[in-house]
């Protein structure tokens, strides 16, 4: 195949890292597609809570998940990049002018990749509690779509991270009550947060774990605690309960492709090349000492994969380092 026919990038995941990897490689001019294996752009801020304030954003002091998305979708789409939703990627071989990608409705070449699949394909971890999953979609819930359907009610949040404080900030100011129950004393999410939440009336529950759910007569449901190394119990009546352990990602297909791993990530050098030269990655897909786990995080490590992935396919390029440069150029081009 002629390479002309090639992407110069093709970014695969399309979450806030793979849509701001997108515009930024755009802006250096690259022909680029990105491949989303859900039916709308986003990743996990989209799907999983669309309503939850983000507060790690420079420039906000916080901002709704959905609200993120949209301003860089209107963002990614002011430099009108080829973009494929609902498509897997399944396959990713070396050519002798870059990569031949596989994807579950196609076959399309690029000089270089930059993969920004996050967790990748997600579950979340349940509730091992016997006859938990009988309440699954109802009493009990691992996602919030509509945080107004909680409105008035009694909350019970099981989980100690980002995401169950964010969920516990959000519905402390219409739940009815609210408690969250955690296995420590002390929470993995951000102290701010837990600060914030603490000035609340919400309850906190630690160190216990949830022991038993049972649904009643009236729709409600008892959920047993059981305080960590004791016999003590106690029992919490309320309408939801809402469990956020994390999630369990899948990402079989990196492991396929012969990429170095650890704990399913990929690791990456300095300049965020993978294993396999002209292979790039960015955001919570990747993994090196001292990694922030935040969403702005990835947004700094996109520019340093974008212009690495344009170093390799372009070695005597030479690039323009600041945004309005970028711009200049593109907008130049543009009007040509």
């Amino acid at each position: 195949m002629s390479i002309q026919n090639y992407y110069d990038i093709t970014v695969i995941g399309g979450g806030p890292v793979g849509l701001f990897t997108t515009t930024y490689a755009r802006m250096h001019n690259a022909n680029v597609q990105i491949i989303e294996s859900l039916d709308q752009l986003g990743g996990q801020a989209n799907t999983l809570f669309p309503t939850k304030n983000i507060y790690d954003i420079p420039g906000f002091s916080s901002i709704k998940a959905s609200a993120l998305i949209d301003h860089l979708i209107n963002q990614v789409k002011m430099f009108s990049p080829d973009i494929f939703l609902n498509e897997t990627v399944e396959n990713l071989e070396k050519t002798s002018e870059g990569f031949r990608v596989t994807t579950s409705k196609r076959v399309t070449y690029s000089r270089s990749v930059i993969i920004t699949t996050g967790i990748g394909s997600f579950q979340p971890r349940r509730l091992a509690v016997a006859e938990a999953h009988k309440l699954e979609g109802n009493q009990l819930r691992y996602f919030i779509q509509d945080p107004q359907e909680f409105k008035n009610k009694d909350i019970v949040i099981a989980g100690g991270g980002d995401s169950a404080v964010d969920w516990a900030l959000e519905l402390a100011q219409t739940a009815s009550s609210l408690h969250i129950v955690h296995r420590r004393d002390r929470f993995r999410a951000l102290e701010a947060n837990v600060d914030k939440l603490a000035q609340t009336d919400t309850i906190f529950d630690t160190p216990y774990l949830i022991n038993d759910v049972q649904k009643r007569n009236d729709d409600k449901i008892n959920i047993t605690l059981k305080k960590v190394k004791s016999d003590e119990q106690k029992r919490i009546t309320a309408d939801y309960l809402l469990v956020n352990y994390g999630f369990i990602s899948d990402n079989k297909l990196l492991h396929s492709w012969d990429l170095e791993t650890e704990h399913n990530l990929i690791t990456v050098a300095r300049n965020m090349e993978t294993s396999i030269p002209g292979v790039f990655a960015a955001g919570d897909i990747v993994s090196y000492s001292g990694r922030a786990n935040l969403i702005a995080t990835g947004f700094g490590e996109a520019p340093i994969a974008v212009n690495s992935a344009m170093r390799y396919v372009y070695p005597d390029l030479r690039q323009a380092v600041h945004s309005t440069q970028l711009m200049k150029h593109f907008l130049a081009k543009e009007d040509k």
